[in-house]
């Protein structure tokens, strides 16, 4: 395992986000402080949901056209950014079993890393499974080389950067490619706004309680005061940005300590805390951003019903 965060340096991480998010106008915290065990575990349990659709169908374009990225690839290694369980991936190492010599998953949590990695190296007793602790946005640079990677960037994670923070975290990803390297980008589509918000406000409430497990974090591990239940959760559509923001609306007046910051914030009632956005994508615009990051779309696949896409682009020229 190779290790390039480490716990104190989330902490200090976690204290800035909360600081600067806190005391900004309007308030904001970033969607990757969700995911402590509980927030991933929840968030699980809404991949499954009838109204969250981009895990299932970025699964059957994979099962469809894992085979076809083989080929096209003939990937050696296999970096996966945000590897998480790795379930999706089995479809890729499998496809790729006649050229693939080792994988690379890449995530902030080691242990969770860890455990999953152990799995996949089992299964796949001929694989060198190689484990980073790193974020991916921060240390793209320390990433291990390999010949002829294909990188995998799925789940639409993309989506819940910020227009120019994607850019130029796609910059930096082509600043470490090769000729031979290929990115597999997974992307949700523009499409009905009411399936977007209902796949962001889920009837069962699972969305809402996994939006309002930021609070959960921050007060076990800053020393905060949130009453979690004080909040509402809100998912809205940004026709004018093409994505969905989720939020968490104050019920009622209230003062909030974070003991941990020495920081003590106010929320008037109905004030709101953007907590994620997510951006959903149309071929052109994927093109447009790969393309003023140096890169240039070789495949576009989306499931049968066109509500997700893969993308597989190389190095511009290459």
């Amino acid at each position: 395992m190779d290790r390039f965060l480490t716990a104190d340096d989330l902490a200090k991480t976690l204290r800035q986000d909360v600081r600067e998010g806190l005391t900004g106008t309007p308030k904001t915290l970033p969607p990757k402080w969700f995911y402590d065990e509980r927030g991933s575990a929840l968030f699980e349990e809404i991949t499954k949901l009838e109204e969250y659709y981009p895990t299932r169908r970025e699964r059957e374009i994979l099962t469809a056209r894992a085979p076809e990225i083989a080929a096209i690839t003939g990937a050696r290694t296999l970096l996966e950014l945000g590897a998480g369980s790795g379930e999706k991936t089995r479809l890729l190492l499998d496809a790729l079993s006649g050229t693939l010599r080792s994988y690379v998953p890449v995530d902030v949590s080691g242990d969770f890393l860890e455990e999953a990695a152990a799995g996949i190296a089992a299964d796949h007793p001929g694989l060198t499974v190689r484990t980073v602790v790193a974020d991916y946005e921060q240390h793209l640079h320390l990433l291990p080389a390999g010949e002829r990677r294909l990188i995998a960037f799925l789940g639409g994670t993309i989506g819940n950067m910020p227009p120019a923070a994607r850019i130029g975290f796609l910059g930096g990803l082509r600043a470490t490619m090769s000729d031979g390297d290929f990115l597999l980008l997974g992307a949700d589509l523009v499409k009905d706004t009411g399936r977007l918000v209902r796949a962001y406000d889920d009837a069962a409430g699972v969305t809402a309680e996994f939006n309002r497990n930021v609070l959960y974090v921050i007060n076990r591990e800053l020393d905060a005061d949130f009453v979690p239940d004080a909040f509402q959760h809100v998912a809205v559509w940004n026709d004018t940005d093409e994505w969905i923001e989720m939020r968490l609306r104050s019920t009622r007046d209230q003062d909030i300590r974070v003991g941990g910051l020495d920081l003590e914030v106010s929320f008037a009632e109905g004030e709101e805390m953007r907590t994620e956005i997510s951006s959903k994508f149309r071929r052109e615009r994927l093109a447009s951003e790969l393309g003023a990051a140096g890169m240039e779309l070789a495949e576009f696949w989306t499931d049968e019903s066109g509500d997700f896409s893969l993308s597989l682009a190389h190095p511009a020229g290459a």
